[in-house]
């Protein structure tokens, strides 16, 4: 349906960590079967931006990209994941926060991506999503910010 019409879905993955535990109650079963789908989503235009919903959410990108992959709160429930069918992969999840992020907002051409001719918005995080174990992902810190290839933070770790 998204996808014959061109619309980017954009959804909040922390909602389906929040919501999870009286979603169903509140839903019913029948249509839970298409809530928080985003696998599903994804698979209409091959894309889902992601986003952090603040502040109704808590803003972490980092606990975004924790409830799309492995579908738990910051807490790490509930452990089995939240309809964990509909997780993101890694890279998805990534891409989702970034260039399709950046896609939707029709932006695409000054952000979400590193590469000549763009505004250089990045951060240094202290370990490698993409290879962390789960277990670390949380614990992930921002080393530095840039905003425009100009540093507007620097850890102490990296002073």
């Amino acid at each position: 349906m998204f996808g014959d019409y061109g619309i980017i879905p954009s959804v909040q993955p922390v909602h389906a960590t929040s919501d999870g535990p009286w979603a169903e109650d509140r839903l019913g079963a029948e249509r839970m079967e298409n809530a928080y789908a985003y696998r599903t989503l994804k698979k209409e235009l091959g894309l889902l931006a992601l986003g952090t919903d603040f502040p109704v959410e808590r803003i972490s990108p980092i606990e975004n990209y924790y409830a799309a992959v492995f579908r738990k709160n910051r807490f790490g429930e509930p452990e089995e994941g939240f309809r964990p069918e509909e997780s993101l992969t890694r890279q998805e999840a990534l891409r989702g926060i970034t260039i399709w992020a950046a896609l939707a907002s029709f932006e695409d051409d000054k952000k979400g991506s590193l590469e000549v001719g763009k505004q250089a918005d990045f951060v240094v995080l202290d370990r490698n999503l993409i290879k962390a174990p789960e277990e670390d992902i949380l614990k992930t810190r921002v080393l530095a910010t840039y905003i425009h290839g100009e540093e507007v933070y620097r850890s102490a770790k990296l002073r």
